[in-house]
């Protein structure tokens, strides 16, 4: 007998003979008759080359191979009626024992990334989440398995890949506290150019869109320093009289203006269009309770965190 004709319902059998030792309590189980419990028996003889149950006085007693079986046999059976399960409806995420990788920018992992692990191991505690750093948006990570879930602007080039707005973002500046850019009259268009100006680019680009409306008006602004993430530029403000334009999600969720460790933002005196944060994961996870459950968490973090920007 090939593999490929091997009848896996002789499992179920072959599990509930060895757990009964008995023909006829195996047949009453599997709501058979004796005769045909007595066939399959015959039939699992067949398949295995081995005895597996022998007659002892009134009763039958597994042979070595078949004790060695029990176990495995159990397992496997067990394995093969959850995955033809439907799915649970209700989730029990105190007992998920899974690792979600989730590709997110340096600015989520410093300014989210804390209270979604937060609310996440409070309610999943056994569940392991790992940020893995976002280069690109290439979708290839997601639908080889190896991302399960992405959080950022949208601009993969895989039409399948499905989205979950998390909330909407906009820029904004932000100076130390004390610069002399927040005294007086108001930051104009001519006085922000007039700054040194911090760009954060992981490529290394200095035009961002508060160039163009700054062109438009017969502005530019000096960039002074180029570093790869806003927490960086955030630094650096902090630290000079330079000035940095950052999502306002990195300030928080607190109210428009904040001071933030040293930092004080600011309205930019220009109309930049808002910009969409979601969550990204491939089709194939879509049905999935862990991940369904996971994607909830994550937007139900953000948007308490941004609900009232």
């Amino acid at each position: 007998m090939s593999s490929l004709d091997v009848d896996l319902n002789l499992l179920v059998a072959l599990d509930v003979l060895l757990a009964e030792g008995s023909v006829t309590g195996a047949a009453r189980r599997l709501g058979l008759s004796s005769s045909a419990m007595s066939r399959t028996l015959a039939r699992l003889r067949a398949a295995t080359g081995d005895p597996l149950l022998v007659r002892a006085g009134r009763g039958l007693v597994p042979t070595p191979h078949a004790a060695e079986l029990r176990g495995r046999v159990h397992d496997l059976t067990r394995d093969a009626k959850a995955v033809l399960r439907p799915q649970n409806a209700v989730l029990d995420a105190a007992s998920l024992e899974l690792t979600f990788t989730i590709r997110a920018s340096e600015a989520f992992l410093e300014f989210l990334a804390g209270p979604v692990v937060i609310a996440v191991t409070r309610a999943a505690p056994r569940m392991r989440l790992r940020f893995a750093p976002k280069p690109d948006k290439d979708a290839r990570s997601l639908r080889e398995g190896l991302v399960d879930l992405e959080i950022g602007l949208l601009g993969t080039s895989a039409p399948e890949i499905r989205t979950q707005l998390l909330f909407h973002d906009r820029y904004v500046g932000v100076a130390r506290a004390g610069h002399p850019l927040l005294a007086g009259a108001g930051v104009t268009p001519e006085r922000y150019a007039a700054c040194k100006h911090i760009v954060a680019s992981r490529e290394g680009h200095v035009v961002e869109p508060i160039d163009g409306a700054l062109e438009k008006l017969g502005l530019g602004r000096a960039v002074a320093v180029v570093v790869p993430g806003y927490p960086d530029a955030m630094r650096i403000a902090r630290q000079s009289d330079l000035i940095a334009t950052v999502p306002r999600s990195c300030l928080g969720g607190s109210g428009d203006h904040v001071n933030v460790t040293g930092l004080e933002s600011f309205e930019l005196p220009l109309p930049i269009p808002e910009f969409r944060i979601s969550a990204m994961w491939h089709p194939r996870m879509d049905a999935d309770p862990a991940h369904r459950w996971l994607r909830d968490m994550v937007m139900s973090v953000c948007r308490a965190a941004y609900a009232r920007r």
